[in-house]
């Protein structure tokens, strides 16, 4: 046709579209957006608090143990003992805490609450023959432990944290059942009385680090419970009160509150330990000076592998060691609350919610007194710290949180569709039982892969 134009072999030119912008779709959307989204996905996830518990505990023991070897050497030669000691003695502790954990795990909720009382009970035994004389052992001027022959001691007050999460889990629980938690007596009545009971034979031996842990727990089962904030002020405010005054009647403890925020060690060197501290984190940097360099373990920092180990990671693993100590903590915290927010049974609620306040308030205030934030109360850093009176009942209580996390309706579901990838599926015996239709699918899947891949 003359005036259209023709290409070379004679035939018009195809006409094509003008291409339309792509409406932004799921994958042209903003990356942080995005990352967000596969995150929130990620911990919805059935599994998640699971794994964050089982896994974030793990690490923090083995991390734990790393550190209580590095900074317990020096220690350890200075009193003329193998460099390994300490080592040696959380090693075994550690052992005997995953056995427990593992019981802990495979317990059904009806055992755990069987076992309050009787825990309850051995605690307070325990805690009073601290008390009595050459039973009791003193250290560092708190009469809280008794000698169990040889180099091994035992602390009482540990047990009574997990002792008080169970009895009280259990007793919130039935009182929650019965609908009586809508009358305030019935809400203290006997919790708050039992707890007393305990702070007061904690505070016999001088140990308000302890008895602090325990009113944590207390405040965290009374706001589980729902408690009003009358109620919940009213018991706070008696409690801020007893501290106060046990405070302001010591001069040990007086001293120690005013070791916050110092930056030298003062007249008598009342804040030595506060301030080495401090030292031992700043000299650290970013990545630390490598595991086993630390200056400040060589008998200038005291109780460097128990109560300030945390600052002894700081030295040799720097703002990164530390920073990741915090993130397992945090992941620990989030997924005990997850868990006890999503059960729908009441004692899983308080004992997980119980377990949850007490390692994450005890990790806050040892890392406050180490950042010099807090005063210095003598707790450990759970799961971290040199001590097996103090990793025992936590491993335990560990536990305790993974087989709740386990027993949530979607992990249950998640779990029980795992099946052995190859092979017959678990339960079907002996030779002559039909292979199931998933194992023959997957042999016939392989077959054909091999196949198309040219493999004989």
């Amino acid at each position: 046709m003359p005036g259209s134009p023709q290409s070379r072999t004679g035939r018009p030119p195809v006409q094509r579209a003008v291409k339309r912008p792509a409406a932004p779709g799921p994958e042209h959307e903003n990356p942080v957006l995005r990352l967000h989204h596969r995150l929130r996905r990620a911990w919805d996830r059935p599994l998640t608090a699971y794994y964050l518990i089982s896994g974030g505990s793990a690490l923090i023991t083995v991390l734990g143990l790393v550190m209580v070897y590095s900074a317990s050497q020096i220690t350890a030669l200075q009193l003329s003992l193998p460099g390994s000691y300490f080592f040696r003695k959380q090693f075994l502790a550690a052992l005997i805490g995953a056995a427990l954990l593992l019981a802990a795990m495979r317990m059904p909720v009806k055992l755990h609450r069987a076992l309050a009382y009787p825990i309850l009970a051995g605690a307070v035994f325990l805690m009073i023959l601290v008390q009595v004389p050459g039973i009791g052992v003193a250290v560092n001027g708190n009469q809280n432990w008794i000698a169990l022959g040889g180099s091994f001691q035992i602390q009482p007050s540990e047990f009574g944290k997990l002792a008080l999460v169970l009895w009280g889990a259990d007793l919130l629980a039935r009182k929650q059942d019965k609908r009586l938690l809508t009358q305030w007596k019935h809400m203290l009545v006997p919790l708050v009385p039992a707890a007393f009971m305990l702070l007061g034979l904690i505070m016999l031996g001088g140990d308000m680090g302890t008895a602090i842990i325990l009113t944590a727990i207390l405040f965290g089962l009374l706001w589980l419970a729902g408690a009003p904030t009358r109620l919940f002020a009213g018991v706070l405010s008696i409690a801020a009160l007893l501290g106060f005054i046990l405070i302001k009647t010591s001069p040990n403890r007086m001293a120690r509150l005013n070791c916050i925020g110092a930056t030298d060690p003062g007249p008598g060197d009342s804040c030595w330990q506060a301030v080495h501290g401090i030292y031992a984190l700043a000299s650290g940097g970013l990545f630390g000076s490598g595991l086993g360099a630390s200056v400040e373990k060589w008998g200038q920092l005291p109780e460097a592998h128990t109560d300030f180990i945390f600052a002894v990671t700081g030295e040799e693993l720097g703002l990164a060691g530390t920073l990741s100590v915090l993130a397992l903590f945090a992941a620990l915290g989030y997924a005990g609350i997850r868990v006890a927010g999503r059960t729908e049974d009441p004692f899983v609620r308080y004992a997980a919610g119980g377990v949850t306040t007490w390692i994450t308030a005890q990790a806050v205030i040892n890392i406050g007194a180490v950042l010099g934030l807090l005063p210095i109360a003598g707790v450990p850093l759970p799961l971290f710290s040199y001590g097996g009176s103090a990793l025992l009942p936590t491993m335990f209580a560990v536990g305790l949180l993974i087989a709740f996390a386990r027993d949530e309706p979607g992990a249950r579901a998640a779990l029980a569709l795992r099946q052995p990838r190859f092979g017959r599926k678990r339960g079907t015996g002996g030779t002559g039982s039909k292979r199931s239709p998933r194992s023959w699918n997957t042999m016939r899947r392989r077959a054909s892969a091999a196949r198309s891949s040219g493999e004989r």
